[in-house]
């Protein structure tokens, strides 16, 4: 190599050196960086004039703006992607306790799931989201009845593996709700069986027959299509923590990804089908529908067995601690895969990916329409 290749070469990685500096320490305390306070920052064999220097021409390539002529830098999304990217293959062992996240005996596979999700926002700080396959072998366990007014009840539907589900139900007359309870009961007896309740007029006893079938023939028909991944969100009073998102608008942008569930389900799946960590800052999350040029998301998907089930993201400012993040999101996808596979190995469980053909209708499913139909 020339000894003017060999220049060359040394003063890019000098200029990456001090642009990635600059974004740790950016990061880390929020506020545009001065070329004084980079070198006292680890740079004290550069002098102040020589990382100017690096600051000119890092600017002039886009990666660092100036808001003032006398003020510091601050970076670009370009240089959170440098920095995300170098984080990437150089990214920190994550040391807190995850908690709960642990194999247990119960067949609680959604709260599971959710408690995943929330223990990544409780210690990331920011807003997290995650897919999930479909379990089989689930079936309803309870069933709650609440009025709503003289015309709608809301059913909320527990199955056996945690999941909840609700739907609205049309009441053909108005019902009190000590009645409302008395139909519940009857359902519940329908449902796991005992002693059936005596206390129901001949009219509830009706209305309760015919609310028994309309709730299961809705669940029947929910469990048998399966054609996008059930996805859960938590974290977002969070976000009210950091100062990019003090705004209502910037607030309300940032979080515009997680109110379209077609547009999270594709940042996800194309996460899953990449099989690694991958992350999208600023103007990446526009083909999702989501705004804010200093937002950023970060996935990692999950496995059951050998097989992606699903991923886990998290989103918050573009001033994030990458490498951080990206070792604790590495040890939450570990502790869900593990877990899950352990738990649908003991318990015989299997698992649905999204289809959009043939509803899914095993033996037991059938059976249960049969049951109905008595």
């Amino acid at each position: 190599m020339s000894d003017k290749k060999k220049g060359n070469s040394t003063k890019e990685m000098r200029a990456l050196e001090v642009l990635l500096g600059l974004v740790e320490l950016y990061i880390e305390q929020g506020k545009p960086v001065g070329s004084n306070t980079l070198r006292e920052q680890g740079f004290e064999h550069l002098s102040s004039a020589t990382i100017r220097n690096y600051f000119v021409d890092l600017e002039r390539r886009g990666l660092l703006h100036q808001a003032h002529t006398s003020g510091g830098r601050t970076p670009t999304s370009e240089a959170f992607r440098l920095y995300a990217s170098e984080a990437l293959e150089n990214h920190h062992p994550h040391t807190k306790e995850l908690g709960e996240l642990e194999f247990s005996a119960s067949k609680q596979l959604l709260p599971f799931l959710q408690l995943g999700a929330e223990r990544l926002s409780e210690i990331s700080g920011y807003a997290t989201f995650l897919s999930s396959v479909r379990f089989d072998q689930d079936f309803i366990l309870d069933i709650k009845l609440v009025g709503i007014d003289e015309k709608r009840a809301l059913c909320v539907m527990v199955t056996d593996f945690g999941q909840i589900y609700t739907e609205v139900l049309s009441l053909p007359t108005k019902i009190s709700s000590f009645a409302l309870k008395r139909i519940e009961g009857y359902i519940v007896w329908r449902i796991k069986g005992g002693e059936q309740p005596a206390n129901l007029s001949q009219m509830e006893l009706s209305f309760a027959g015919d609310f028994y079938s309309e709730i299961m023939v809705r669940y029947l028909v929910r469990y048998s299509n399966y054609s996008d991944e059930d996805v859960f969100r938590t974290g977002f009073s969070r976000l009210l923590t950091y100062p990019e998102f003090n705004d209502p608008l910037a607030l309300a942008t940032g979080l515009s990804l997680f109110e379209n569930p077609a547009h999270m389900r594709l940042l996800l799946n194309d996460c899953v089908r990449e099989g690694s960590i991958r992350f999208w800052i600023g103007k990446d999350l526009a083909s999702y529908g989501a705004g804010g040029d200093m937002c950023t998301v970060l996935a990692i998907p999950y496995y059951i067995g050998t097989t992606a089930a699903g991923a886990i993201g998290l989103l918050g400012p573009s001033r994030m601690p990458y490498p951080e993040l990206f070792g604790l999101m590495k040890d939450i996808s570990t502790h869900l895969t593990n877990s899950l596979t352990k738990t649908l190995l003991k318990f015989k469980i299997s698992f649905r990916q999204p289809r959009s053909t043939t509803p899914y209708l095993n033996d037991q499913t059938a059976q249960n329409l049969l049951e109905i139909k008595e």
